[in-house]
């Protein structure tokens, strides 16, 4: 089976995560409160939160900068291609399903910009759920031959 995604679309999943990443701390900062609310935590936990905070943003950041710069060599069904689209395509959808079994359950204020920007912030998770979704499936058929 012959499948084939264009580059542009890798390299648009790509600056959207590299957007993410540069977004994360507005984000924590302006919607959710996120530095009031982590300064009511023990010291090191503290600096726990803020931790995974950094890793979220480097992995969003690294994704990114992969996707860009290496989009041709994505496409290819190599063993080391389909690991690395696996753990970016298993990094989203684990993001897209923690998003809809425990986000709704929380509030975000209710200002036209954030309302706005929580389903165009959505849309691109589910973009890079899909596309590297995709890539993996389409990849392995052409590697294992299926």
């Amino acid at each position: 089976m012959k499948f084939n995604i264009p580059n542009w679309i890798i390299i648009i999943a790509g600056a959207g995560q590299i957007f993410t990443a540069l977004i994360y701390p507005y984000i924590r900062h302006q919607v959710f409160d996120w530095y009031n609310d982590v300064k009511q935590l023990k010291p090191l936990n503290q600096e726990i939160a803020k931790t995974y905070g950094r890793y979220i943003q480097g992995l969003n950041f690294s994704f990114g900068i992969i996707a860009i710069v290496l989009s041709s060599q994505l496409k290819e069904p190599t063993l080391i291609a389909i690991a690395l689209k696996g753990l970016i395509a298993a990094y989203w959808v684990g993001k897209v399903a923690t998003q809809v079994a425990y986000y709704p359950m929380y509030e975000i204020p209710q200002k036209p910009i954030f309302k706005i920007g929580s389903y165009f912030m959505n849309a691109l998770f589910v973009l890079f759920a899909t596309v590297f979704t995709l890539l993996v499936i389409y990849n392995c058929i052409n590697f294992f031959n299926l």
